[in-house]
């Protein structure tokens, strides 16, 4: 079991993650790293929400941010979110096109990125 601590801040990620807005972001944060105003094109909002997402998504240890000069250069935190995004992305693919469950639980299938979600 894990302890109360680690608990919280799992509910707390997957608290941050309930926003499509945020996971369109981490998405394009696990492509590369990235500024805000390239974060707000690529995922079709204001500079100024894409900042205020990521600053609860860095406080959450979900990405962080490399300054350079004036700029800020962000990315996902590690590997453990990325595999985190990816799985739910997977999941949503599953869901969304009907797909089976994998057997005997192999997810060796899973390689890439998952098929964009309709939407």
């Amino acid at each position: 079991m894990p302890n109360d601590e680690q608990v919280h801040l799992a509910a707390e990620g997957f608290r941050l993650l309930a926003d499509p807005t945020r996971i369109k972001i981490l998405w394009a944060l696990l492509q590369g790293e990235s500024s805000v105003a390239c974060l707000a094109d690529l995922v079709g909002a204001a500079p100024t929400a894409v900042s205020q997402h990521l600053a609860k998504l860095r406080l959450a240890g979900l990405v962080r941010g490399r300054r350079e000069g004036t700029f800020v250069y962000y990315s996902a935190a590690d590997v453990h979110v990325r595999a985190l995004l990816a799985e739910a992305l997977f999941h949503a693919d599953h869901t969304d096109r009907d797909l089976p469950d994998h057997a005997s639980g192999d997810l060796a299938t899973h390689t890439g990125t998952p098929a964009p979600v309709a939407g």
